[in-house]
């Protein structure tokens, strides 16, 4: 059996130690860079064979150039006897040699980045006894650079939290509730002291409870799309967990199916205090300003066993069983409508439009595992149109819908939404068009739906597909109850000399069509450009997991 510490889950990257030599100051520094600490299985471990542990060290070049000269790298593993047995993982990309006294690794060159150095598997000696510790230190050497030594402290022994995976229905419809059980114990040679409890959830689930011992904030991260941020609670549990115990969290915690609710998913770990994932860097939280509510969180013993002290807190030997996620599926339906363009020019003019439709609900859309496209958008030019300025996300076809190597010019446009569609949100797609020919009444289309070689068609889950097409008329010949028209002899540019599709949030959304002046309506973020949550995740997010969230056949109308 082998896990794996890798830089995320053991937490930040360490850095640690001198230059090998003094830097000359035009030579390059690079960083060497591994997990602070890890934990090895007690031999022979509990499958009767050493359990291995995978560290990876690896080497950081900031710099915009590559290092074209050879380096080595050596791991001196003279501290290692009798404390961990070492051997090269499978799969090695790297020209790395073993000895019984050392790891050397040579490289080539060093691109810009982050890349490995060396893969290692690490299990408890045989004779080793629990709270035995090593460091493993790796250093580098190259003509002309100088390199800054990683150190990741080995201990035999530590805590282990398990999370026990909660029953939870997978089916649910908008409103309903039910109770997330939190059961865990410690199955290391360690105890704990305070266990921090982490629950995320999707935008259509909703935690009920509020407790003073909990933190509640939202992914508010620049960027990202009105609606589609995780929520995130960690609430402190105090106490010391000891090994061999089992404990369940004493309060309730319900989920509720939100209004909007249709595929969501949930997160939840427990970590030991301290351990708890943090914020990256460019990530920002907003407190959700929860009131105190008067009462605390906590964990009660199930099973108490007796405990195994240690003077040293360790690494936990197993993170990967710290946490569970479930996915859900809400019987919910979401209404995609065209929204229809009424332009209106003089031959030899350049005008501005904004194609796309808006999301009637109930139901938010998201595919966070898979990362597909929700919807597509299709657009058909009318005749003596030509398109001088595409947004991004758009892509010029044939009239039959096939492949087209020039963009501007096309007669058709295929314009993709990104894997999330809010419930209330809008898709405009930003478009400038030259009127080479007054055709009367020149008509075209603009339709939305699941994507198809041909185009579109009516999305499962759209309880209205006769809304699904509207349409694009230029210099109609009846103005009647026409969509508001726009016209632009001098079109407004762009900061970054193209177009770009915005997504934007409506209280309110009718199926008639408005164009926009100036190139679109006003952007609240960019669903043509948004970054696949795991995945996974959904991004990591929270604690390096990034998950993103399967579309399920059980979740359509």
């Amino acid at each position: 059996m082998r896990k794996r510490i890798s830089l995320l889950t053991a937490g930040a990257l360490v850095a640690l130690g001198a230059a090998i030599t003094p830097a000359h100051a035009a030579d390059p520094v690079f960083t060497l860079a591994g997990p602070a600490g890890i934990g090895l299985r007690p031999h022979p471990g509990q499958s009767g064979e050493p359990q291995k542990t995978s560290v990876e060290f690896r080497i950081v070049n900031d710099s915009t150039t590559t290092f074209d000269r050879q380096s080595t790298f050596t791991i001196d593993l003279g501290a290692l006897k009798g404390v961990a047995d070492v051997t090269l993982a499978k799969n090695q990309g790297a020209d790395c040699k073993l000895t019984a006294a050392a790891v050397t690794c040579k490289s080539w060159a060093l691109w810009t980045g982050e890349s490995t150095v060396v893969d290692l598997d690490l299990s408890a000696a045989k004779d080793s006894k629990v709270g035995a510790t090593a460091d493993l230190t790796v250093t580098g050497a190259a003509e002309g650079a100088t390199f800054k030594a990683a150190t990741t402290k080995v201990r035999v022994g530590g805590p282990d939290l398990v999370l026990e995976r909660a029953r939870l229905k997978a089916e649910q419809k908008p409103g309903d509730k039910q109770n997330l059980s939190i059961v865990f114990a410690n199955e290391g040679t360690d105890p704990v002291d305070g266990v921090v409890l982490e629950m995320r959830t999707t935008h259509g689930i909703d935690l009920v409870e509020q407790y003073d011992n909990c933190s509640y904030s939202d992914d508010t991260r620049p960027g990202q799309p009105w609606n589609t941020g995780w929520s995130t609670v960690q609430c402190l549990l105090e106490g010391e967990y000891e090994p061999g115990a089992v404990y369940g969290v004493d309060g309730p915690l319900t989920l509720k199916a939100a209004p909007h609710a249709f595929i969501d998913g949930l997160t939840y770990a427990v970590y030991a205090a301290g351990d708890q994932p943090k914020a990256a860097k460019n990530r920002t939280f907003a407190s959700a300003g929860k009131p105190a509510a008067g009462n605390k969180l906590a964990a009660a013993k199930q099973a108490p066993k007796a405990a195994a002290r240690s003077a040293q807190p360790a690494a936990d030997l197993d993170p990967w069983n710290n946490m569970q996620e479930f996915d859900f599926a809400t019987r919910n339906t979401a209404d995609l409508v065209a929204t229809g363009v009424s332009l209106k020019g003089k031959a030899g003019e350049t005008v501005d439009a904004s194609f796309g439709f808006h999301n009637n609900g109930p139901a938010w859309v998201a595919y966070l595992r898979s990362g597909e496209d929700v919807a597509r958008t299709d657009i058909v030019i009318p005749a003596g149109a030509k398109v001088t300025k595409v947004p991004a996300g758009c892509t010029g076809v044939n009239a039959d819908g096939t492949h087209r190597e020039q963009t501007l010019g096309a007669p058709r446009y295929f314009c993709s939404t990104g894997h999330v569609v809010g419930e209330k949100e809008t898709f405009s797609y930003p478009f400038q068009l030259k009127i080479e020919k007054v055709v009367a009444d020149a008509k075209g289309s603009i339709a939305v739906g699941q994507w198809t070689p041909e185009g579109t068609t009516g999305q499962r889950w759209d309880p209205n597909h006769a809304n699904d097409k509207a349409a694009f008329v230029i210099n109609a010949k009846d103005a009647g109850p026409a969509p508001t028209t726009s016209t632009s002899a001098t079109p407004s540019p762009t900061p970054t000399g193209s177009a770009t599709a915005t997504a934007t949030p409506s209280a309110s959304a009718t199926g008639a069509g408005v164009t926009t002046n100036g190139g679109g309506l006003a952007s609240t973020g960019s669903s043509a450009q948004l970054i696949a949550l795991g995945g996974a995740v959904l991004l990591a997010v929270g604690g390096g997991l990034f998950l993103a969230f399967r579309r399920k056949a059980g979740a359509h109308a």
